[in-house]
C-alpha cells in the first residue's frame, strides 16, 4: 500500500480556516484579551496594499463656557489623526520528516493543523515582543514606562504587589481594563515565591483551560521579555484589546509539494495578517523588503505614537527581582 502523503489528507480551504481558528484557541494573547480579532481588521488585511491607513477623530478639549446673551460661544474644531497598520506577510514550509509524528494520528489533517496552528501562535507572540521593543524605543512613549530598576533600595526596585500597582497607574483610569501581563519566567518564579500567582480553571470557547493570574490579570510567560545587565527585567502590561488582529488571505495560503529526487513531502503555509498596537502608527521608515521583519518591527524609526498615552493601553515595567 502506498504511503499517505500530505497532499492526500490536506484540503486547502478547510485546512486554512482550521489553522486560523485553532491558532486563536491556542493563543494566550487572545485568551487574555490582549489581542482582539476584529472583523474590520480582517477586511483591512484583505483590502490590498502593505500599509493600512486608519483615520480617527481626536477627543474634544477645552473648558466649557458660561452662557451669555452678550458673548457668543467660541467655536472649536475637532482634530483628526491617522493610525497606520502594516500588513505582515509570513510563510513557512515543512518537510514530512518534521511532521512524521503527526501523520501517525487517527486524523492526520487535524494533527498537522494543530502543529501548524501552535507554530503560528508562538510566532505571533515573538512578533508582538519585537513590536514592543520598537514602540517603547520611541521617545513619545516615555509616559507609558515605569523603570524602578535603578532605585538604590532593593525592596523598592523589585517587582511586588505594591510596585506593580504603581505600574498599573501608568494607564490611569484605564487601568481597570487591564486583562493581561507578559513576563519573563524568572519574574513569574519570583512572584510565585511571594505567593502572588494563582492558578485558576476557566472556560475559553467552551473549553476548560488552566490560567495563571497575578492581581487578577492573566499571566503570559515568555523568556523573550527583555533582561538588561542580568538583573533588570521587563514586564509588559496590557489593557483589553490593546493589540488589534486581522486575518487576511495570501493568494495561495496552503499548498503541498513533492521533491521526488530527495523523497521529501512538503507542506507550505503562508499567512497575511495584521498585529497592530492601537494608537501607534507604523511609519515604514526602515523596511527593506515587501513586509517588515521582526528586526524591522523592533526599530523605533518605524513607529510613532498618535493616541494619547493612556489610550494606548500598553505599559512597560522595568524592575529587579527579589
Amino acid at each position: 500500500m502506498p504511503a499517505t502523503r500530505i497532499a492526500d489528507v490536506i484540503v486547502p480551504e478547510v485546512f486554512d480556516n482550521y489553522v486560523i481558528e485553532r491558532t486563536a484557541e491556542l493563543s494566550a494573547l487572545i485568551q487574555s484579551g490582549i489581542v482582539v480579532n476584529d472583523a474590520a481588521f480582517d477586511a483591512l488585511a484583505s483590502s490590498g496594499g502593505r500599509l493600512i491607513n486608519m483615520p480617527f477623530w481626536q477627543d474634544l478639549t477645552g473648558a466649557d463656557e458660561v452662557l451669555s446673551d452678550q458673548n457668543p460661544l467660541q467655536v472649536n474644531n475637532i482634530g483628526a489623526g491617522q493610525d497606520i497598520a502594516v500588513l505582515l506577510m509570513r510563510g513557512k514550509a515543512w518537510g514530512v520528516n518534521d511532521l512524521a509524528r503527526a501523520l501517525s494520528g487517527d486524523d492526520p489533517m487535524r494533527a498537522i493543523g494543530d502543529l501548524v496552528a501552535a507554530y503560528w501562535a508562538r510566532r505571533e507572540q515573538a512578533i508582538l515582543l519585537a513590536i514592543l521593543d520598537g514602540i517603547f524605543a520611541v521617545a513619545n512613549m516615555a509616559g507609558n514606562v515605569l523603570d524602578i530598576s535603578g532605585v538604590a533600595a532593593p525592596a523598592v526596585s523589585d517587582i511586588t504587589g505594591a510596585t506593580f500597582v504603581d505600574a498599573l497607574q501608568l494607564l490611569g483610569d484605564s487601568k481597570d481594563k487591564l486583562t493581561g501581563v507578559m513576563m519573563h519566567s524568572a519574574t513569574e518564579a519570583s512572584l510565585m515565591k511571594q505567593g502572588l500567582i494563582s492558578l485558576e480553571l476557566e472556560s475559553f470557547n467552551g473549553k476548560d483551560i488552566r490560567v495563571k493570574r497575578f492581581q487578577g490579570k492573566q499571566v503570559i510567560v515568555d523568556d523573550g521579555c527583555p533582561v538588561a545587565n542580568g538583573t533588570d527585567y521587563t514586564t509588559y502590561l496590557f489593557g483589553q484589546g490593546a493589540i488589534a488582529k486581522g486575518n487576511g488571505g495570501a493568494p495561495v495560503p496552503t499548498e503541498t509539494d513533492r521533491d521526488s529526487l530527495q523523497g521529501d513531502d512538503i507542506l507550505i503555509n503562508r499567512q497575511h495578517f495584521i498585529l497592530h498596537p492601537r494608537g501607534i502608527a507604523f511609519q515604514d521608515a526602515a523596511v527593506v523588503g515587501s513586509s517588515p521583519t521582526n528586526l524591522e518591527l523592533a526599530n523605533a524609526l518605524n513607529w510613532s505614537r498618535v493616541y494619547e498615552n493612556k489610550n494606548i493601553r500598553i505599559a512597560k515595567f522595568v524592575h529587579t527581582l527579589q
